[in-house]
């Protein structure tokens, strides 16, 4: 037994998420400054550095340059005189905190700590300037400020340097850059729930004005339309209810029609019915068979009648709810749908003695449309034209399809009596009807017909017959104009 094929399971579709305006609002605050925060107090901290070491560092330059001004050289020797109460002073803070050294120029230590490293890579100077750099003794960094001492007067042309420095360990620095940050930071810990509850206060403040016309919209009462006065409202939703008026005046221009159409609708059905309600009662009170005959014959005609205004109102109908359904468009060969109407038509034709002929293109016209709604569309205008084409006198109704600039027309031409010019726009409304027109109608088929040709993007327009010649019977030629159909983009590599 063979295996049934692999069908792929469909995927599940996705739940659509709905968005907060509040929540999107505070995500964007909040999250800039919750960004910020953590970088501002790694920025306040750098800056509370830097203000911690200018007060040290001015202090071990004052210290170098005491210590600087009791080096002396002493019959070729280099002597650091300084006195307890001096070594005292340097050390009068900590102890361990504070260390000096006090070098010849072939870097023999004279006085001081004889582990305090060297200045590596610089090259000695005579300026007399103080240097700053970063060093570690016995395993603690500490911060050295040293100088070179020139003890030969300047006009000596080979100059005796001794090498100062004065170093302390960083803890002090340290000390003090953490009670600034303490001061600066927690303020802030402080601050930012403040913050944060004044931003809510006014977002919520803010978004009032939304939550005022929700209220004002569902206190309407079902049927007011009316405008909503844009003045109640800020100005950043003036736009919104803008939108809104245009969609409530198309809602009542909508339900406006719906309206007429019922009511039109209703009073086009009271004259078949009337007369089927009177034949009826004619015929219960006929004797003779002929009469009884003839008033089934009436009661038959009005039935025909109203069925095909019901009809006509049930096509109207489904013509324009389709475009908020959707219309599903799809290849068809317009040539070939024409000519199977056409075929559908032929025995009505014969019937009222009117040559009904159909021209097809010379190539294959493709269109995008509903099959289902252009053969309503092209038999509302077949039956029109066999409609007002006199029967019996060499009338005929011709059904054209062809290709002009790259466009398909159907066109539908008869030899009527033609519409006049400024009457052509309003055959298409509803129930309109040509003033001193005898032929039988409910004036829908038109209106059925400009609905659907809008469906499909086509235009519509009303000729003379350029092929009729008689003065009486100028004939009519109705054409529509499809658009090409949109080709499918090519598949990428």
């Amino acid at each position: 037994m063979a295996d049934a094929p692999y069908v792929p399971p469909h995927p599940e579709p996705e739940e659509s998420i709905q968005h907060s305006l509040f929540g999107e609002i505070l995500d964007w605050m909040l999250a800039p400054l919750l960004l910020l925060w953590p970088m501002s107090i790694a920025i306040t901290y750098l800056v509370a550095k830097s203000i911690a070491n200018q007060p040290f560092d001015h202090a071990l330059e004052d210290s170098v340059t005491v210590l600087a001004q009791q080096v002396k050289e002493v019959d070729g020797k280099i002597v650091a005189r300084l006195p307890g109460s001096a070594r005292d002073i340097l050390r009068a803070d900590d102890v361990d905190s504070i260390y000096f050294q006090v070098t010849g120029p072939r870097g023999e230590v004279v006085d001081g700590d004889r582990d305090l490293p060297l200045p590596l890579g610089e090259e000695p100077e005579r300026s007399g300037r103080v240097h700053f750099r970063n060093e570690s003794l016995h395993g603690t960094p500490v911060r050295v400020a040293y100088a070179w001492i020139n003890l030969q007067p300047l006009a000596q042309p080979k100059p005796t340097l001794a090498l100062v420095q004065v170093a302390e360990t960083l803890d002090k620095r340290a000390q003090l850059a953490n009670e600034i940050i303490k001061g600066v930071i927690l303020p802030q810990f402080i601050i930012l729930p403040v913050i944060l509850a004044l931003v809510w206060f006014a977002l919520s403040r803010g978004l009032s004005p939304l939550a005022q016309l929700q209220e004002r919209i569902r206190a309407r009462p079902p049927d007011d339309l009316s405008p909503i006065d844009s003045r109640q409202v800020p100005e950043e939703i003036s736009p919104l209810v803008g939108s809104l008026n245009d969609m409530l005046a198309r809602l009542a221009h909508t339900i406006d029609a719906q309206k007429r159409f019922i009511a039109d609708a209703a009073h086009q059905m009271k004259t078949p019915l009337a007369g089927m309600r009177m034949q009826s009662e004619l015929a219960l009170r006929q004797v003779d068979p002929g009469e009884i005959h003839r008033s089934l014959e009436q009661l038959a005609k009005s039935s025909e009648s109203a069925t095909r205004l019901v009809n006509q109102l049930l096509a109207l109908a489904r013509a324009e709810n389709q475009p908020h359904a959707g219309v599903a468009l799809e290849p068809l060969d317009l040539g070939v749908l024409a000519r199977e109407v056409v075929l559908d038509w032929v025995p009505a034709s014969f019937a009222q003695e009117i040559d009904l002929g159909y021209e097809a293109p010379d190539e294959p016209l493709e269109i995008a449309g509903n099959p289902l709604m252009l053969r309503e569309l092209l038999s509302n205008l077949i039956d029109n034209a066999l409609r007002y084409t006199p029967s019996g006198s060499g009338g005929s109704v011709t059904v054209r399809v062809r290709a002009s600039a790259g466009q398909a027309l159907l066109e539908v031409e008869d030899t009527g009596p033609g519409i006049a010019p400024g009457e052509r726009p309003r055959v298409f409304e509803r129930f309109y009807r040509i003033l001193g027109s005898s032929a039988p109608g409910s004036g829908l088929g038109l209106a059925i017909v400009r609905e659907i040709a809008q469906q499909h993007g086509a235009d519509i327009e009303i000729f003379n017959n350029p092929r009729s010649t008689h003065k009486k019977f100028p004939g009519s030629l109705f054409r529509l104009t499809f658009p090409p159909p949109e080709l499918p983009a090519p598949d990428a590599d």
